[in-house]
């Protein structure tokens, strides 16, 4: 009994230096401690006395370490509050980078961890149960630290100076108290390799994984396992009902996910140089600009989402790349015939059984002030983890999952020199969830159309769960990069790509798509493409501020397509009613630009929203060809509009009421999520939606639950890069770097943001020095 709960002891004294945290077995020692104190007092200060000066050893050593690398990395800090980072060593750069990121918001750092290492049960409580279950089913800890373990050398003391960096902040800064990662390991990264938070992982439905648990899991007999008959006929037409809020209110329209990413032909430019217009449309803060330097090759400059130790979308000086979602089809789902046979899972594969992989996945949630546990079984076949039900039938996921050569990737990418190179590193394919729009300082500009493309049988549409029993629907390999949709210095001068169709990049200059398979990509555009393309049909002269202008323009042509329908309609009838009069007035004299002071932008998004919630049209369309027909047909729009209509007059007393007035940016605090308020401060944005073809995005992602709209996602970091001798950049932010409320930086930007005035980045020391606010090592800072 006494050698059980000293083990007891040296697990909670371990807690309090290991990733898992001390909150669990806390309340287990205090718990029995409680129970019986004399029985456990002794071995409590003896357990105690022992451990804690082997940890102190432990902890000695480590602080050494981090201290002696520390001296090695000079952060400087610009007067925007970017951290400029100067390591003699790849793995001192991202020491510092991450030192610096924990330092301007060490709550998304953590949380991204929390997430995506599957322990977020552990803080927000049982409703996030199957998004820890989604990550587990894929790589549990184990199998982190294993594929940590067989990484290169160089790759491990990068993972090494990721954890060192975040925890000797921690260390230097104890007033900080994490909600759960009191110390972070060297193999977290592998879960966080690839794109973006989420990437590939988040296109796996946690609803799905959740209902084949909670359905009881039927196992078969001995027996196949028959699928279900399911009807598949598909309506004609559709009615998406309009959500209300708990007013009666309708809700916002969420903002689409999505990017820009333009690059621009020297031939095209003022200077004879080419150009690169970066602009991810994130959640807002999701990203922190950054600058890593070492004397061993690294100097990039970019956004890098919270907690990675590479720049993600960025630029050095003589490459530039931009990541867009990519709609290659890089997941498939397998239908499997099980069968229990002496109490052992099989699946059928071809002429043979295979046995199914079983183990044990045991997640940690909190439950009020108590931490419980539950413990899922799992199940794995050849194509991946079981994680839901099709048919009747258990259905594995297959992605691509290779987290070492990931990461070996997304780094080796920021170094690159020439197109040369940076072909050469997308034959690792391993950057699965984005498209890439490509500018370098030789003057080439290219595009890559995804980067891990298995090659499968186009007999099967794998659009759908294909039969897993059959060999022939198994990935037959990769694609090459050269069989991947390409492009490189199409003679038009520029490529464009906004989460479109591939083959409008170039117009004419395009690639075809019958030269490739059906599912790299589908052929499908959107507003945004459809303006990018008009933009920069037969256009000249690029500076970076005209680029900048470009990439603001007001434009909105979904509604082009929707409001002259509307109009008419309302012209067309007899008994119209006369209180819209002025409204279809300002409407019908409208020229579809968004703008603070515009009413009818007001009109047009309310209305717009009504219709893309509520109108029917033919099923099947996409989101654009859902506008372009309800202009042409709808013969519900002058009835919505008339609820818009009223609806404005009852939330703000007018119709009347400009854009800025509703459309608004608020950060009262920094948290992940926003609250908003409309009794508290904010600023007016003409932005608009993507939705409707706005470039410059700005949307909402979440329910504010207040009259007023309040952007979440959208334009968050964006760049502009002209290559050349000298690298000439500028950037935006919206808000500013910090996620401190007290810090200047925390929305120092806005206005710019809002006003399309971009900062000029400052990419060499000289520059760096001059506009010089802070110059520290890490553990320095303040004091």
């Amino acid at each position: 009994m006494y050698s059980a709960y000293y083990n007891e002891i040296r697990t909670f004294l371990e807690g309090r230096y290991s990733a898992n945290g001390p909150k669990f077995h806390q309340k287990l020692l205090h718990s029995q401690y409680k129970s019986s104190p004399m029985l456990y007092k002794p071995f409590f200060i003896i357990g105690t006395i022992l451990f804690s000066i082997t940890v102190t050893a432990q902890s000695q050593s480590e602080l050494l370490r981090w201290k002696t690398q520390a001296e090695n990395i000079n952060i400087i800090r610009d007067d925007f509050g970017i951290p400029h980072i100067y390591g003699k060593t790849d793995a001192d750069a991202v020491f510092g980078l991450l030192y610096a990121q924990c330092e301007d918001d060490f709550n998304r750092v953590e949380q991204n961890y929390i997430w995506a290492t599957g322990r977020l049960s552990e803080v927000e409580g049982k409703e996030a149960l199957y998004s820890d279950l989604r990550a587990k089913l894929f790589m549990t800890e184990e199998e982190a630290k294993a594929n940590y373990g067989k990484s290169p050398a160089w790759l491990k003391k990068l993972c090494d100076a990721f954890a060192d960096g975040i925890n000797y902040y921690l260390h230097t800064h104890p007033e900080v108290q994490p909600k759960l990662l009191t110390h972070f390991e060297p193999w977290m990264p592998m879960y966080f390799s690839e794109g973006s938070i989420g990437g590939d992982i988040e296109r796996v439905s946690t609803e799905k994984i959740k209902a084949f648990y909670e359905s009881g899991m039927e196992i078969p007999g001995n027996r196949e396992f028959q699928a279900k008959k399911v009807d598949s006929r598909r309506a004609e037409t559709k009615k998406v009902k309009l959500k209300k809020d708990k007013d009666g209110r309708q809700k916002q329209e969420f903002e689409p996910q999505g990017s820009n990413g333009i690059a621009i032909s020297g031939k095209l430019t003022q200077s004879g140089n080419a150009m690169l217009l970066i602009n991810p449309h994130t959640s807002f803060y999701f990203r922190g600009e950054v600058h890593a330097v070492s004397e061993e090759g690294l100097n990039a400059y970019g956004a890098v989402t919270w907690g990675q130790f590479f720049i993600y979308q960025g630029f050095n000086e003589k490459t530039g790349w931009m990541h867009t979602s990519t709609y290659t089809d890089i997941i498939d789902e397998f239908k499997e015939k099980i069968l229990n046979i002496d109490g052992k899972l099989m699946y059928r594969y071809g002429e043979e059984l295979r046995q199914v992989e079983t183990s044990k996945i045991t997640l940690r949630y909190t439950d009020g002030d108590s931490l419980k546990e539950k413990t899922f079984p799992a199940y794995h076949t050849h194509h991946g983890p079981i994680t839901h039900l099709e048919d009747g039938q258990w259905t594995a996921t297959a992605m691509m999952w290779a987290p070492p050569k990931a990461l070996e990737q997304s780094f080796i990418r920021s170094k690159q020199e020439g197109y040369k190179g940076f072909r050469k590193m997308m034959d690792m394919r391993t950057n699965s969830s984005n498209n890439t729009v490509y500018g370098d300082a030789e003057g080439n500009i290219a595009y890559f159309h995804g980067n891990f493309i298995p090659k499968r049988d186009t007999v099967f549409d794998y659009s759908k769960p294909v039969d897993g029993s059959n060999p022939k629907t198994d990935w037959q390999g990769l694609h090459t990069v050269d069989e991947n949709i390409l492009l490189l210095n199409p003679e038009n001068g520029w490529i464009q790509n906004c989460n479109s169709t591939p083959y409008t990049a170039a117009l004419e200059f395009s690639p075809n798509k019958e030269n490739y398979p059906r599912y790299m990509s589908i052929d499908q555009e959107n507003f945004r493409g459809v303006h990018a393309i008009e933009l920069l049909r037969g256009r000249r002269g690029y500076t970076v501020d005209s680029l900048i202008q470009l990439a603001h323009d007001p434009y909105l042509p979904a509604f082009e397509a929707l409001i002259p329908g509307l109009v008419e309609s309302y012209n067309s009838h007899d008994d119209k009613n006369p209180k819209l009069r002025d409204a279809m007035e300002v409407l019908k004299k409208w020229d579809y630009k968004t703008g603070k002071e515009s009413v009818a932008m007001t009109l047009a998004h309310y209305y717009g929203t009504a219709m893309g919630r509520e109108a029917e049209r033919p099923d099947g369309l996409s989101d654009m060809e859902s506008f372009v027909w309800l202009g042409q047909h709808s013969k519900e729009g002058v009835r919505t509009f008339e609820q818009v209509f009223d609806r404005l007059t009852a939330d703000f007393g007018t119709w009347n009421i400009p854009w800025g007035k509703v459309n608004r940016y608020q950060r009262l605090n920094g948290d992940i999520r926003q609250a908003f308020d409309d009794s508290k401060p904010s600023r007016p944005i003409g932005l608009a939606s993507g939705r409707w073809g706005a470039l410059a995005a700005y949307g909402v992602s979440y329910d504010n639950d207040t009259q007023k709209i309040y952007g979440t996602r959208g334009n968050s970091f964006a760049a502009v890069v002209e290559f050349g001798e000298r690298i000439k950049a500028k950037s935006i932010l919206a808000g500013g770097q910090s996620g401190d409320p007290a810090s200047p930086h925390f929305d120092d930007q806005i206005e710019r943001y809002a006003n399309a005035d971009w900062k000029v980045v400052a990419f060499y020391q000289e520059d760096v020095l001059k506009r010089a606010e802070e110059k520290y090592r890490p553990g320095e800072r303040g004091n």
